[in-house]
């Protein structure tokens, strides 16, 4: 077996990590919604929790929108409308409602009476060649000087598009009109590359990428309509950036049942697989399967473990996963969401804890 020297920083144990060799120690990490940020802070008497409690050290990088670019138009598409009140227009164009339920939105989509090809075609979409990458090389220097891991963020493609068309309009333009949702996701694909390619020249450690293809049970849609419209362009996209630095590492995110699409990804070159739902997947068969290609990213139940556990079962369940899934490298662990305000957050001191005792491997 092959074990790491004593690594001192979190980018050395990534490295370790994502390169299937054991490392000194399991990083972990999570994210909280607002209320329960705030109550966590009140808990533990200081605003950084990600020091407080050990998390996995990492800096996200992205393009920046020079400031002299005037903003994009959207105001046709909202003329002579009421939206709810306190919505807001996103970057895309897409209006935003609030659900009043933590940290979930409506979406208003722009796109949703569209009647042809054509106004997908001149939708307004950021001209990213025109945005500023300057200082990106300089960031990612600083985290590694830190220790810690830089992470170029890319985004969505197929939710983007969604949100845009209007989610069953752009279902059924999947079906019965392939053209429009190919044009729209070629568009958002075009943006993504120009993201991706430009962070991975900056030397970032990994790419965030992913969409919510899933329920629980099974794929939203046909893997083959998947595999045609989704993975293609994430595939040249992965290429690319694998291309300009073989070592960076390819983060995909996706809830629910992916299983049917596991072998794809990883044959586009998927590296790091989030958040692999306990609820959703067989992970003892999905490790058997991939242990060796993929890194697992999560799987502490956050419908599960996470919300309705006792801080003891918190704790067992993290030392059945690294002891199960992390001593050979290829897990960094995780709540598989957002933390929603129903956690005790006696599960989180305890996530952490055990993350901490059970995770030293040296």
């Amino acid at each position: 077996m092959n074990i790491d020297a004593r690594p001192s920083t979190d980018l050395e144990q990534y490295k370790a990590t994502t390169g299937h060799r054991r490392p000194a120690r399991i990083l972990y990490s999570f994210s909280m919604t607002e209320d329960l940020t705030r109550r966590v802070t009140e808990h533990i008497g200081t605003k950084d929790y990600q020091r407080h409690y050990g998390l996995m050290n990492r800096v996200n990088v992205w393009l920046r929108r020079p400031d002299h670019l005037p903003p994009l138009d959207f105001s046709s598409y909202w003329k002579d409308q009421q939206l709810p009140p306190g919505t807001t227009i996103n970057d895309s164009g897409v209006a935003m409602v609030p659900s009043g339920f933590y940290h979930f939105w409506g979406y208003i989509s722009p796109l949703r009476k569209a009647k042809s090809l054509a106004e997908i075609e001149k939708y307004p979409l950021e001209d990213l060649s025109r945005w500023d990458g300057s200082e990106l090389a300089t960031s990612v220097n600083q985290a590694h000087a830190e220790g810690k891991i830089a992470i170029g963020v890319v985004g969505h493609m197929y939710e983007t598009a969604w949100q845009i068309r209007g989610y069953e309009e752009f279902l059924m333009d999947m079906m019965s009109q392939p053209a429009w949702a190919e044009c729209l996701l070629e568009r958002i694909a075009r943006q993504n590359m120009i993201k991706a390619t430009t962070a991975a020249r900056a030397g970032v450690d990994e790419m965030l990428c992913g969409d919510d293809v899933a329920h629980q049970q099974a794929m939203m849609f046909s893997p083959d309509i998947w595999r045609t419209m989704m993975l293609s362009r994430w595939g040249a996209i992965w290429a690319e950036i694998k291309r300009i630095n073989p070592e960076i590492r390819i983060w995909y995110h996706s809830d629910g049942n992916i299983m049917p699409i596991i072998e794809d990804l990883v044959q586009a070159g998927l590296d790091i697989l989030n958040p692999v739902q306990p609820e959703c997947m067989d992970v003892d068969t999905l490790h058997r399967k991939y242990g060796q290609r993929l890194t697992f990213h999560g799987l502490m139940g956050t419908q599960s473990t996470m919300p309705f556990g006792t801080p003891q079962s918190v704790r067992a369940r993290v030392k059945e996963i690294i002891e199960k899934y992390g001593r050979d490298g290829g897990l960094i662990i995780a709540p598989t969401h957002v933390l929603e305000p129903e956690v005790p957050i006696a599960n989180i001191d305890a996530f952490c804890d055990a993350c901490r005792e059970f995770g030293k491997l040296d």
